[in-house]
């Protein structure tokens, strides 16, 4: 599912999990094969090794730069991606911080190994996402009509992150 892009990521042979090869101040992105801009599409994100200081998961257009010096929130950083920062449970977009989320009183942080479920909405212009199979609410409101790519950035070297196509969300 993950479309190898740069040399610090390789794409494991299952096709769904990518490794990032210790890199040190560089911040790396990987974003799927297949976009969408019609229907409503879940897909689930495992991160299997440490999350280091940003470790980000959402959408980006094929715009949107999956690499750049520092170690920084770069899904979220332009106006071409949005993401949830699960280190620090912050939205990123157009490079500012977007709020808290969830927005659950003394919500937890991630934990490796959680499953993350990432449902995008092209029929309402929402992305939303699920921990643990419970529901945190709509992140992201008025997404543009465009090709949108679930996409990652991390930080951490040797981190390992899985993502695999779940097809249309189920409600309730």
């Amino acid at each position: 599912m993950w479309h190898r892009t740069i040399s610090n990521i390789y794409i494991k042979p299952n096709g769904f999990t990518l490794h990032r090869n210790p890199v040190a101040q560089s911040t790396d992105g990987c974003r799927a094969k297949i976009g969408f801009y019609r229907g409503r599409h879940a897909w689930e994100v495992i991160w299997e090794g440490p999350l280091g200081t940003v470790a980000v998961v959402g959408i980006s257009t094929r715009d949107a730069p999956l690499q750049c010096q520092g170690y920084v929130g770069l899904l979220g950083s332009d106006e071409q991606s949005w993401g949830w920062n699960l280190v620090d449970n912050h939205l990123l977009h157009n490079g500012q911080t977007q709020g808290h989320y969830p927005l659950l009183n003394n919500c937890p942080k991630y934990q490796v190994g959680e499953r993350i479920r990432v449902i995008l909405d092209c029929e309402n212009s929402t992305l939303s996402f699920e921990r643990s199979y419970e529901f945190l609410g709509v992140a992201f409101r008025g997404l543009p009509n465009r090709k949108l790519y679930p996409t990652v950035s991390a930080v951490y070297g040797n981190t390992e992150v899985s993502m695999v196509y779940l097809g249309p969300p189920v409600d309730g």
